[in-house]
This record gives structure tokens, C-alpha cells and sequence, in this order.
């Protein structure tokens, strides 16, 4: 059961990170009211690394910003271990 729910947890908070960049990208090319980056980089540190990282490149968003090019990554390192840990001393 324990398993299912970080899965499903997981899927959701990646597609939130993901939608998030490619409407953050939408509002920039609309010169409309933006997503706050630090909202963005909360959603990738929830969990959602992945689908954020996937995003910014998809969409071509904050990839040369450098607050993101290595805040994306470290939060999905951060989050592998996280999941490495439960798995191993939680089951």
C-alpha cells in the first residue's frame, strides 16, 4: 500500500512540475502575471524534479537560468535518495 501511494504521490507532483513550467512558459510568450520562481523550485523540491526538469526542456523555460539548471537536478538527486531511504529501512 505504502508503495502504490509514493507512486501515485510521485506521478502527480511530476505532472504539477511539469504543467507548471509549460504554463509559466505560455504566460512569458502572453507578457501575463508569471508563476513566482520560487514556486516553481517548490514544486521540483516536493518531488515533482523530473517532470520540472522534463518541462524546462520541452518548453525551452529557465533552462539558462542557472538557479534552475542546478537547483532541478539536485532536487531529483535529493528525492532519489529520499526513495532509496523509505525503501530500504521503511519496508
Amino acid at each position: 500500500m505504502f508503495v502504490k501511494l509514493l507512486v501515485i504521490y510521485y506521478i502527480v507532483i511530476n505532472s504539477i512540475g511539469f504543467a507548471s513550467m509549460g504554463i509559466d512558459k505560455r504566460k512569458a510568450m502572453k507578457h501575463q502575471w508569471r508563476i513566482p520562481e520560487l514556486t516553481l523550485l517548490f514544486f521540483a523540491f516536493l518531488g515533482g524534479g523530473i517532470g520540472s526538469w522534463i518541462g524546462m526542456h520541452l518548453f525551452h523555460h529557465k533552462t539558462h537560468k542557472l538557479k534552475f539548471t542546478c537547483s532541478i537536478p539536485i532536487s531529483v538527486v535529493l528525492h532519489i535518495g529520499i526513495v532509496i531511504y523509505l525503501m530500504t529501512y521503511l519496508q
